[in-house]
């Protein structure tokens, strides 16, 4: 197991890490919607929330040596369904035309407050 680290995401706010590699894949933690920078919320509500988490989860897979087209399943949490198709449309930018499977789940509360949470698993490329 190898451990993946950027500054590039938020700092792990407990004992995990930011991204693991193991068995020929890469398993990022849930990324909320916080500044990297700052390690706050940011600003803007969900979308902003949502946009940011995403980006959070590319900095972890990119810093893996990987690529969106790498990421095999995702998962969406999310303290307000009705908002769906709100995150779906930025999901589907975010995916750059690619198709992982995915998991949406409905949650009454996420970390600090946030509105979304996201985590990925991507295969490791054959070197």
């Amino acid at each position: 197991m190898r451990p993946i680290s950027t500054p590039n995401a938020p700092k792990p706010v407990a004992a995990y890490a930011q991204g693991i590699i193991a068995g020929g894949f890469l398993f990022t933690a849930g990324q909320v919607g916080l500044d990297p920078a700052t390690g706050a919320l940011v600003d803007g509500g969900l979308e902003a929330q949502a946009q940011r988490a995403l980006d959070n989860v590319r900095a972890v897979v990119t810093a893996a040596g990987l690529s969106i087209a790498d990421i095999v399943k995702v998962t969406l949490y999310l303290t307000d369904m009705s908002r769906f198709p709100a995150v779906n449309t930025l999901y589907e930018r975010f995916l750059e035309g690619h198709r992982p499977a995915r998991t949406t789940v409905g949650v009454s509360a996420l970390y600090g407050g946030s509105l979304v949470e996201v985590d990925a698993i991507a295969a490791m490329r054959d070197h």
